[in-house]
């Protein structure tokens, strides 16, 4: 299934924010401003969508899907990041 429109600007946003903010938090993991928007706007997205296809009650435009899509946004986008940081950090170390 496609997501709207509107979910799929609230998957970018959230992911977006939470890459960003694990960038500035996390120094260790940080890709750069650029990279950390780009990380986590895709972890957003996909994982958003993942976490959508598990449970179904996640689709909806009501108040609680909405807030459980930004939170769902935001963590996989700082995973993501945080997961494209340790690898990039690894390979730097070689």
């Amino acid at each position: 299934m496609i997501p709207d429109t509107v979910t799929l600007i609230i998957w970018l946003i959230a992911g977006v924010a939470g890459g960003s903010a694990v960038g500035d938090l996390l120094k260790g993991f940080d890709l750069g401003p650029l990279r950390n928007v780009v990380a986590g706007a895709v972890g957003g997205i996909i994982g958003a969508k993942i976490l959508e296809l598990l449970i179904p009650a996640f689709r909806g435009l009501d108040v609680v899907p909405i807030v459980g899509q930004v939170m769902a946004g935001a963590a996989s986008g700082a995973a993501l990041t945080v997961v494209a940081g340790a690898v990039i950090r690894r390979y730097r170390r070689r």
